[in-house]
């Protein structure tokens, strides 16, 4: 049985009495959890009801499960709409900390009494969540700072929660074709280090002073500035906001503040950090956002961030400038660059439900498209089609979707479709650039260089395993035709670098005997270098386009 495997049996049975209390006895019992003693049959709920009950369940069992139905409420990709609307109404409401306990845990990380650290602290916290709370002090040297303090003993029940959801997803991919599919655990493993570099808080001080430095040159954004002298993996100490919150639409009204000016402010520094950086505020929600005089816009709270990487941001790009063109096959053709399809998917019904997608938006102008209602229905189809979407995305399109729900209500009319435009253009303008088309070109030509450098390696290591007879071959022989071709066409790729490598080195060794003797270049009356020289640059564009052509820049 599963719970014997467990190393925490007690909070194991607590998490287990918990969903069994609030009626998934079923599902537990259909995954092999719970024997028939145990089993009652559920009354029919439709999937809004088991949202909600999921919603308290993970509510009553802590932080680890709050935050992880959290992150479950942005895979539209794997969990039903119905579900994840719940999930996202999850609050960290939790009672406060003891002041008591918040004075030792400061002491015991910053080594001075309380009175020497500040000149001022206030003992009632500004709020409240289920890692740490915050509270206002003023420093000896006069600044008003916000200090966040975590939970006592937060860490150790955390790890032991973490262990559980491991084990589980193991239980899970152990036992079920979906859980492998969807690679479960991979999912659980991405969360635990995720949620244990939240527990450090001077990783959210790296994270946030990164930021400040992507946008630097946006005067109308502001970071909080981490005071480090302050700061450790339990405590947080940064500068202190009194700001009007983005969604307080009255209050912003009453003090005559620009919300379309804010709202483009936000759009744009948000895309800046997604389409140009690769690193952005992963949960922007109005709690995180604040409004300074001069319509100035403040993002706080960096525990939880994204990262995409070069080739994500650009497939991502495609992805949103193919759905502006309309081009279904482009659409697919990114999920396919995205990994997001197997040898399962049936392209042709994926095909067909992306253009039933367009055609829905084809009559409207695209400033009245919502970006982020889009993104939920590709999510949806991914779901449907049972598409492997990438974390980074998931996250990606949660955020877009926060953002444009917060912009919406600031300026009812501005598009963040139309917004995105210029920053998808740019991306793609600069892989474009000769320097960029340069550089992929050399990190081609080594990794090539690499492969070729241990080729006799690896043939040495092969027929070694031949000798002992060791050798095991898994190919599918329907997939043999298709992966001889690619074979064919990487060792030819291959050669003609080669020979291309070659006839560069032998024209620069021309080129310098030249130079050094002070002889001419022509043989047999021919310009040798000059038409060398022209020879190697048709060659070389040549090479551009094959690997232009194949789309795998």
């Amino acid at each position: 049985m599963f719970r014997r495997r467990m190393k925490h049996t007690q909070r194991f049975q607590e998490v287990l009495n918990t969903f069994l209390k609030n009626g998934f006895s079923h599902f537990l019992f259909r995954i092999g959890l719970t024997d028939r003693k145990k089993y009652s049959e559920t009354s029919d709920m439709n999937l809004q009801d088991i949202g909600s009950k999921l919603r308290d369940t993970l509510q009553q069992l802590g932080p680890t499960f709050i935050k992880l139905g959290q992150i479950a409420s942005s895979r539209n990709d794997l969990i039903p709409k119905e579900i994840t609307d719940e999930l996202e109404k999850l609050q960290d409401d939790v009672f406060p900390i003891p002041y008591e306990k918040i004075e030792a845990t400061l002491e015991e990380e910053l080594h001075a009494p309380i009175h020497v650290l500040f000149a001022h602290f206030n003992i009632e916290p500004i709020a409240t969540a289920s890692i740490g709370q915050v509270h206002i002090a003023t420093l000896h040297t006069g600044e008003e700072v916000a200090v966040k303090i975590q939970r006592p003993s937060i860490e150790t029940t955390m790890q032991t929660d973490l262990e559980i959801l491991h084990d589980f997803s193991k239980f899970l991919e152990d036992h079920f074709a979906w859980a492998r599919a969807y690679q479960i655990r991979d999912m659980v493993d991405e969360f635990a280090f995720s949620l244990k570099n939240e527990l450090d808080y001077m990783n959210e001080g790296r994270n946030a002073e990164k930021i400040a430095k992507q946008l630097a040159d946006n005067e109308a954004v502001h970071v909080p500035i981490i005071y480090w002298q302050y700061t450790t993996k339990k405590v947080l100490t940064m500068e202190m906001i009194h700001g009007i919150k983005v969604n307080n639409y009255d209050k912003l009204e009453a003090h005559d503040y620009d919300k379309r000016k804010i709202a483009k402010t936000i759009t744009d520094a948000m895309f800046e950090q997604i389409f140009i950086d690769g690193f952005f505020h992963g949960d922007p929600h109005p709690g995180n956002i604040y409004i300074l005089p001069m319509n100035r816009v403040v993002f706080l709270d960096f525990g939880m961030v994204g990262q995409l990487t070069e080739e994500m941001r650009y497939h991502f790009t495609s992805l949103v400038i193919n759905l502006q063109l309309g081009n279904a096959k482009g659409i697919v053709k990114t999920f396919g660059k995205l990994g997001m399809m197997t040898s399962e998917t049936d392209r042709s019904s994926l095909l067909r439900d992306v253009e039933y997608l367009i055609a829905k938006y084809y009559d409207i102008p695209m400033k009245q498209i919502k970006l982020g209602a889009v993104i939920k229905e590709v999510f949806d189809i991914a779901y449907e089609h049972e598409l492997q979407l990438p974390n980074e995305i998931s996250i990606l399109g949660k955020t877009i979707i926060t953002i444009e729900k917060i912009i919406s209500g600031l300026d009812p009319t501005f598009s963040i479709m139309s917004a995105v435009e210029p920053f998808g253009k740019r991306l793609i303008q600069e892989r474009m650039q000769p320097s960029f088309i340069a550089k992929k070109t050399w990190e081609q030509v080594m990794d090539n260089a690499e492969i070729l450098s241990e080729l006799p390696q690896d043939v040495k290591d092969v027929a070694t395993t031949l000798k002992k007879g060791k050798l095991r071959f898994d190919i599918n022989v329907s997939d043999l035709p298709f992966f001889m071709r690619r074979l064919d066409k990487i060792s030819n790729r291959l050669s003609f670098s080669i020979i291309l490598l070659s006839f560069c080195i032998l024209m620069v060794g021309l080129i310098v005997g030249a130079a050094i003797s002070g002889q001419t270049t022509l043989l047999w009356r021919l310009p040798v270098i000059e038409i060398g020289s022209v020879i190697a640059f048709l060659l070389f564009l040549l090479i551009l386009f094959s690997i232009f052509r194949s789309g795998r820049m």
